[in-house]
């Protein structure tokens, strides 16, 4: 696990930004084709801002969620909407999202259907994710009810779960996808987050589910 410390949040954004740009260009330049898996919630937005008027060949660039509550993209609880909003506009509004929502009561009826559509786009190019307090990661929740199948190295590609801490029902990338990804990187932000993923280092999967990407992880850290 390797952490860069930065003086405060605004570097930190704009480094980060320029080291998935980079990696992004790299790829592309490489392979023809990219993708970008990212999380959403608050946090990452100034780095979605920048990141969308980078000019790269964003075209060739699939842009997906590491996980998604379900609700419509009409609702503020909605991270495509959060994608849309801060990173699919600009230069990047060129790039292709790939939906981890569609419309039906509950998320396992969709699995399948959203579970082809990003099969195409593994592994993961350049995964940027983040982590609460409690040490999940994507919507791997510490006690949620599917938790030890989305930890398997057998499990799908995405999984349905619900935990007390999450509110709605989620669908997430399961751990063998995250930890299949070419790069990653951790933003948080805060000494309680700094303590979270230091401690995590030294826990199991089951009660720190960041841990299965800390080994291949870049951890960008301001206060």
């Amino acid at each position: 696990m390797q952490v860069i410390e930065y003086p405060d949040a605004d570097f930190l954004f704009l480094r980060l930004a320029d080291l998935i740009a980079g990696e992004l260009g790299e790829i592309l330049r490489r392979e023809g084709q990219a993708s970008l898996c990212v999380p959403g919630g608050t946090t990452p937005g100034p780095v979605f801002d920048i990141l969308s008027g980078v000019d790269l060949d964003w075209a060739n660039v699939s842009v997906f969620l590491n996980d998604e509550r379900w609700v419509p993209e009409d609702s503020p609880r909605s991270n495509t909407r959060l994608l849309r909003e801060r990173l699919l506009r600009g230069p990047a509004s060129r790039a292709r999202l790939v939906p981890l929502y569609a419309p039906a009561a509950q998320p396992e009826d969709m699995l399948d259907a959203l579970s082809g559509g990003l099969r195409p786009h593994l592994p993961i190019s350049v995964l940027l994710l983040g982590m609460g307090a409690d040490m999940h990661t994507a919507s791997l929740f510490p006690g949620a009810d599917l938790l030890a199948e989305a930890l398997d190295h057998n499990a799908p590609i995405l999984m349905a779960l619900r935990a007390e801490a999450a509110g709605e029902p989620r669908i997430t990338l399961t751990a063998p996808v995250l930890k299949g990804a070419l790069r990653t990187h951790i933003l948080i932000r805060g000494a309680e987050k700094r303590a979270a993923i230091e401690r995590a280092r030294h826990l199991s999967p089951a009660e720190a589910p960041v841990r299965v990407v800390l080994d291949s992880a870049t951890i960008h850290w301001a206060e």
